[in-house]
């Protein structure tokens, strides 16, 4: 007996910590941008597709989808032999491609889930950047005071 009744004390103890803590705010975003990006385009418009797809499954506002008509070229020339025939040189070229994709309005838990699942799918060889444009409330010192507030101040 002396068991249970230590048993309901943690049970009332609980109940009051859950009591004390504020629920936490979740945080607003106005806009995540993504950039992905990697040397084989069709790979990117597939993950593209797939990115958007689970936005709509998951109740998101899909925005803008774009990539730019060309891609980023670096070239890099080295000599063939290192230490002979200079005039003898080869060159490598690395393409990259990029995606953006826009989604618009999503809670931070929202955002925190659809970002996590599309992360752990993403193919080899391709790397993505996030932005998140999160919304804030007007400042005190920047509000326009209400018809109430100027009534008292006189």
């Amino acid at each position: 007996s002396v068991f249970s009744a230590g048993k309901h004390l943690t049970q009332l103890d609980d109940a009051q910590s859950n009591i004390d803590e504020p629920e936490a705010v979740d945080k607003l975003y106005r806009l995540i941008e993504l950039e992905v990006r990697g040397n084989d385009p069709a790979v990117l418009r597939s993950y593209a597709w797939y990115a958007s797809t689970a936005a709509q499954h998951l109740g998101i506002e899909v925005g803008k989808i774009w990539a730019p008509k060309k891609a980023h070229h670096e070239r890099y020339t080295v000599l063939r032999s290192i230490h002979v025939n200079k005039k003898c040189r080869v060159q490598y070229e690395f393409r990259t491609y990029f995606h953006f994709l826009q989604f618009h309005r999503l809670t931070g838990s929202t955002a925190d889930t659809f970002l996590e699942y599309i992360q752990r799918n993403l193919p080899e060889g391709v790397a993505m950047k996030v932005t998140k444009v999160g919304l804030e409330g007007i400042p005190e010192h920047i509000r326009v005071p209400e018809k109430e507030d100027v009534a008292e101040a006189v």
